[in-house]
């Protein structure tokens, strides 16, 4: 399935993050995952939360700019070598990973993980086609 995830730029200064991160609260958004990529002027945060279409609309109220992505959650046996079983399975069908990071899983014995991918929905087939879950 996929997932909107949302990009906020947000500049690499002491207590910006904290700044942000306290809209969200205020406003009570729950942040189910995050990745942070940053440079030395600004960070670009991704987050997956409760209520992203809402979110979004607070977030621009509050002056940040964002952009939305679709991408795919996908859980995996919380084993060693599962994650490269997907990474193979996703190169060996010429589909391009972008990026990729993991969030809590509630399920004991699972890893959930977030991957952008050129084509969501050929990388939706093929793992479902080998008994991976995708999902939200």
């Amino acid at each position: 399935m996929e997932v909107k995830q949302i990009s906020v730029f947000i500049e690499n200064k002491a207590g910006h993050l904290a700044e942000f991160t306290k809209v969200l609260a205020d406003n009570n958004i729950n942040i189910r995952a995050l990745s942070i990529a940053d440079t030395q002027d600004y960070g670009i945060l991704r987050i997956i939360v409760d209520n992203p279409d809402e979110s979004i609309v607070t977030i621009k109220k509050h002056g940040y700019v964002c952009t939305v992505n679709n991408v795919l959650g996908v859980s995996i046996s919380d084993t060693p070598g599962s994650f490269s079983k997907v990474l193979e399975i996703l190169a060996e069908n010429d589909i391009f990973v972008e990026y990729v990071y993991a969030f809590n899983s509630q399920t004991e014995g699972n890893a959930y993980m977030v991957f952008r991918v050129n084509d969501n929905a050929k990388a939706k087939a093929v793992l479902e086609a080998k008994g991976v879950k995708v999902e939200a």
